[in-house]
């Protein structure tokens, strides 16, 4: 069954909307309207895989620097703490195994 979930503000020019889930994957766009706008940093134990889809972003992971922009994808391993500034306006979509049970 198709089911449609709004778009939330997360931080500042940053909005997030989950688009499917399971109990064992979750995908999520996250907008990013400015630069500068930021995911902060975090961690959690799920599994993250990053698909940029427009836009240009400085990620932080696991301390190491990491710049990504359209086309580009990336691995968070469980329990990694990650974040992420906006350089140029864009869309990350984002998976997480298992799914995160918060976001809903």
């Amino acid at each position: 069954m198709l089911k449609t979930y709004p778009a939330i503000a997360t931080d500042p020019g940053v909005t997030r909307q989950v688009l499917s889930h399971s109990p064992e994957l979750m995908v999520v766009e996250f907008r990013f309207d400015h630069a500068g706008a930021e995911g902060r940093l975090h961690s959690h134990p799920h599994i993250q895989s990053t698909y940029v889809e427009s836009g240009r972003f400085r990620f932080s992971v696991a301390g190491q620097a990491l710049e990504v922009a359209r086309g580009d994808s990336f691995v968070i391993p469980s329990g990694v703490e990650h974040g992420c500034v906006c350089l140029e306006p864009g869309t990350l979509i984002d998976t997480f195994t298992p799914r995160r049970d918060d976001f809903l």
